[in-house]
């Protein structure tokens, strides 16, 4: 087993949530680990298509098989299936979540899309320069739950609400899939009337420090507080993949894939 490779592990786990592997009509599809290796070989990395080793097979088939599956939306498909793995054996955190923002550095190739303009693309300009940013929230452990990408200039205040309209988790039985966490905790960034009455509307509690310019006051959790590291330790974790760390994708759809097959290897 070569470097940024699943583990056998990390394979049983994921081989049943695969698509089969043989169609039903035509010639039989290349092998699913070999090819999801060479995509986190990719991933890891941030080399362009073309220089994909020899022994993941043909550039053009491993690409092929990352659009293919993006645009069936089987990325999301299996992002959603670890999640409720690690919920059925109770390794989800449901009492705390943790939400943040990172600006990602857009390469110059990433500019340019056929379809859409930069704000479509979630590509702007901030200080850090021509970027997007990605919008995080975590379970308790440090594990992804949803993310929303925007362009590089805004604020992670207006976003907050997507964020917690996403990020639901089917749970088996009846019943609706479980979505909000019995706590939240940002950064200043977050501090705000408008989403701490959005926690008291959908029965969220609220650690986030106000402000200095806030008029009011009340009770703030600073031992809680502390534990936010465990968010940023997340993103630094997704930003060792050189692949997102800069953002080389022209469609913000591929980029979005991206982490999501960042997030199942964490899962995993």
């Amino acid at each position: 087993m070569n470097r940024h490779e699943l583990t056998n592990m990390q394979w049983e786990q994921l081989q049943s949530l695969l698509p089969p592997q043989k169609p039903k009509t035509g010639r039989p599809a290349a092998d699913h680990r070999r090819i999801l290796n060479g995509i986190l070989w990719l991933l890891r990395t941030g080399a362009p298509w073309r220089d994909l080793p020899e022994r993941y097979g043909p550039w053009s088939t491993i690409a092929s098989r990352f659009y293919r599956w993006r645009k069936a939306g089987i990325w999301a498909q299996l992002f959603a299936a670890v999640q409720q793995q690690a919920d059925a054996r109770g390794a989800l955190d449901w009492d705390v979540h943790y939400v943040d923002g990172t600006i990602i550095r857009a390469h110059q190739h990433a500019a340019g899309a056929h379809k859409g303009g930069a704000d479509a693309e979630a590509l702007g300009r901030s200080q850090g320069g021509f970027s997007t940013k990605v919008h995080v929230r975590s379970e308790g452990h440090g594990k992804l739950m949803t993310f929303v990408l925007t362009p590089g200039h805004r604020h992670e205040a207006p976003v907050f609400p997507h964020l917690m309209a996403q990020g639901a988790v089917q749970r088996a039985g009846r019943g609706r899939p479980k979505r909000r966490p019995y706590r939240m905790v940002g950064d200043q960034g977050y501090s705000s009337g408008k989403i701490r009455h959005y926690g008291r509307q959908h029965g969220i509690r609220i650690t986030i420090p106000r402000k200095r310019n806030e008029c009011h006051t009340g009770p703030f959790d600073r031992i809680l507080y502390r534990t936010r590291e465990r968010v940023e330790r997340m993103i630094n974790r997704f930003k060792q993949s050189r692949r997102l760390a800069t953002r080389y994708e022209k469609c913000a759809v591929n980029y979005h894939a991206m982490w999501l097959i960042a997030a199942i290897l964490l899962w995993l």
